[in-house]
């Protein structure tokens, strides 16, 4: 579905990304873990068309995606959660969920938006919430709406990046089992996390990246055998 080969990111002299390669096959699970500033927010912003590439190739569904508008990639059936959530604070739950569907539902995209209705159906922990003023949640309430929000576009591929970031190991271990639920019902998901033992666990796949480049990758069993893994990153 995804195909990210020698991807090159530059922000001025400092490099981001140094030809990256990441494929994400169609209903896979594949995770992306590494320290701060490894370049995984940078390969999601520039998949999404956020960040201008200095070289490299993207395909999504076998067509390149460089250079796409970041709304016609949601219309194409691309969502992203981004990092720290940014829901609309001031906006009630329910509002937050219309927004999530506005560019599918304005262009008649490819793909069809769920009614608000069927996201409070599959986000229980909202129906409550439905009038409450966004800002005022906690922020695992608030994680739970910017992945209902992500899935009101009707996605094929959904990209989340760091959603566990600042949460309790309670809401981590539920934002889990949702991502989990939603990979089951045949959503394609790309994780950026740091949280790497959570990650191999749920992914079919992870990529390690460090100061721009891959550096290992493979499935759970794989990962975990590796003693260099396993003493950087599960502390055994």
């Amino acid at each position: 579905m995804l195909k990210v080969e020698n991807l090159k990111v530059d922000y001025g002299s400092i490099n981001a990304l140094e030809k990256v390669s990441v494929e994400v096959g169609e209903g896979e699970a594949v995770g992306v873990i590494g320290p701060n500033g490894a370049g995984k927010s940078t390969l999601l912003a520039t998949i999404t068309g956020v960040v201008k590439p200095s070289s490299g190739t993207i395909e999504y569904e076998g067509q390149s995606i460089v250079g796409t508008a970041p709304e016609k990639l949601v219309e194409r059936g691309i969502a992203l959660v981004p990092e720290g959530r940014r829901i609309f604070g001031p906006l009630t739950v329910a509002e937050n969920l219309d927004l999530g569907a506005t560019v599918v539902a304005r262009a008649g995209g490819e793909t069809s938006a769920p009614s608000v209705a069927d996201a409070l159906d599959r986000f229980p922990a909202l129906k409550p919430l439905y009038d409450k003023q966004a800002g005022s949640l906690s922020g695992g309430e608030q994680q739970m709406l910017a992945i209902a929000r992500a899935m009101m576009s009707g996605p094929r591929l959904l990209m989340l990046d760091e959603p566990s970031l600042g949460l309790a190991p309670k809401i981590v271990s539920d934002v889990f089992e949702l991502l989990r639920d939603l990979h089951a019902d045949g959503t394609t998901v790309l994780l950026v996390e740091q949280n790497a033992l959570k990650t191999v666990r749920f992914a079919d796949r992870t990529y390690v990246l460090r100061t721009g480049n891959v550096v290992m990758s493979g499935d759970r069993d794989e990962l975990v055998q590796r003693a260099d893994f396993a003493e950087e990153y599960l502390g055994v």
